[in-house]
C-alpha cells in the first residue's frame, strides 16, 4: 500500500510560485516608477502655469499702474518673492497691497529640501533670449534646473 500523501506544497509548486511572483514584481517596479515620474510631471506642468500666471498677473497690475516702477523698467518682478510678499497698489486710497501667489511652489524635481523654493527654478529676464535664458533685473520666466528627460522625451528645462 502506498502512503497517504502529506499536506503541504512540493518543491516545484513552490518554484512555480516565486517565478509568478518574480514577473509580476518586474511588471510592477517599471510601472510604479512611471506613475511616479507622470506624477511629478503633473506638479511640474501645475506649478510652472502657477508662476508664469502670477507673473503675467503682476505685468498686467503694472501696465495698469497699480505697481509703481522705475521708468524704463520692464514691469515684471525682480524676484519671485515679490509675488508671495506683495507690492503696495498704489492705485488704491488705502494702498491695499496687491498679492499674486498665495505660497511659491517648489521644483517637483528638485531634492535639496534644505533651499527656499524659489532658488529651485531657473529664471530668465526680459532682456535674456530665449534659447539662452539668464537672470537680470527682472523675472520674465521661469524654468526646470532639472537635467532630466520627461516621458514625451522633452527636455524639462525646455517646459
Amino acid at each position: 500500500m502506498s502512503r497517504a500523501r502529506t499536506a503541504g506544497f512540493s518543491f516545484i509548486e513552490l518554484m512555480a510560485s516565486l517565478a509568478i511572483m518574480a514577473v509580476l514584481l518586474l511588471i510592477a517596479v517599471p510601472t510604479a516608477r512611471m506613475a511616479t515620474q507622470r506624477h511629478k510631471e503633473t506638479e511640474l506642468r501645475s506649478a510652472l502655469a502657477q508662476i508664469r500666471g502670477a507673473i503675467d498677473r503682476y505685468k498686467k497690475a503694472a501696465e495698469q499702474g497699480r505697481i509703481e516702477i522705475a521708468i524704463g523698467a520692464s514691469g515684471y518682478p525682480p524676484d519671485l518673492a515679490v509675488l508671495v510678499e506683495g507690492v503696495d497698489d498704489i492705485s488704491s486710497p488705502d494702498r491695499r497691497r496687491l498679492y499674486f501667489l498665495r505660497r511659491l511652489p517648489r521644483d517637483p524635481f528638485d531634492t535639496r529640501s534644505d533651499v527656499p523654493p524659489e532658488e529651485t527654478w531657473g529664471l530668465r529676464s526680459y532682456e535674456s533670449p530665449p534659447d539662452d535664458p539668464a537672470e537680470g533685473d527682472d523675472v520674465f520666466d521661469v524654468y526646470s534646473l532639472s537635467e532630466g528627460v520627461a516621458l514625451n522625451g522633452a527636455a524639462y528645462r525646455e517646459w
